[in-house]
């Protein structure tokens, strides 16, 4: 391979792969669905290599959200903190399903969804997580994502049908998510009974090296049957895991009491 300017991803086709059979593995054995979350990882020019061992895709934002409508294909679920009234109707255009982040939107948004036939779900928030940086947990106190009170998320009942309860980060514990899975069920099982589909989000490190993937694929299908409904999980860094690096070049040294090292780069901050 000739050499490249840095700085420049480089991407392990053959890591890639590895990842996709372990997702491949986990909704053939789970009955779950996958869909990559383009918020971690919006590379367009491998999703070829991805399309067949994933359902869709998730986002954060229009962008992502047109990206892999177009892209991508398969289910486009859409999801965003809060959605502006200039850019609905895009947004309906390109989703299968819309996931409002509070009741406010659901009540703003939520007739133009259902006269496009889109199915519309909320997001919920457990008030706990995985999370140990208290600035990317999505349950710390006075958090703005998602609804968690019981009664407010059974008013919607008559106008969505499903969920998305995004609480994992880097948990690459399966005994804790197991347990905290079975929080969930205790507290919220009653509602979830009622709903079609649940999405437990991202931050499930399950194609790490070890990680026991047949106990959570067994784990998955026992949920589904207890509340009949169909799980998506919404795979970023999972889909990924040790299969690219960011290149980069060395411009200077300088000792300061320490070695450092100058590059012509900086990281990004997902």
């Amino acid at each position: 391979m000739p050499d490249l300017q840095t700085p420049h991803y480089l991407i392990d086709l053959a890591r890639l792969r590895v990842n996709m059979e372990r997702i491949q593995t986990l909704r053939q054995q789970s009955g779950a669905k996958c869909l990559l979350a383009l918020k971690c990882f919006a590379t367009w020019s491998v999703f070829d290599v991805m399309r067949p061992f994933m359902d869709g895709t998730t986002s954060s934002s229009l962008y992502e959200l047109r990206l892999g409508h177009e892209e991508f294909g398969g289910e486009t679920h859409a999801y965003s903190v809060a959605w502006a009234d200039h850019e609905i109707d895009e947004a309906l255009g390109y989703a299968d399903k819309i996931i409002f982040n509070s009741l406010g939107q659901l009540d703003r948004f939520g007739a133009r969804a259902r006269d496009r036939g889109i199915a519309m779900g909320l997001r919920l928030n457990p008030r706990f997580s995985t999370s140990g940086f208290d600035l990317a947990d999505p349950a710390r106190p006075f958090s703005r994502l998602g609804e968690w009170d019981l009664p407010r998320l059974e008013s919607a009942l008559d106008r969505i049908n499903g969920v998305m309860i995004h609480y994992n980060c880097e948990n690459r514990d399966f005994d804790l998510f197991d347990a905290q899975l079975s929080r969930i069920e205790a507290e919220f099982g009653g509602f979830l009974e009622k709903l079609d589909w649940v999405s437990l989000g991202g931050g499930i490190h399950f194609t790490g090296d070890d990680y026991p993937l047949d106990r959570l694929a067994a784990r998955l299908r026992a949920f589904q049957e207890r509340f009949g409904v169909q799980l998506y999980l919404e795979p970023g860094e999972a889909s990924i895991t040790k299969a690219a690096s960011l290149e980069v070049t060395v411009l200077d040294l300088i000792h300061n009491g320490k070695d450092v090292a100058i590059v012509d780069s900086s990281i990004e901050a997902h």
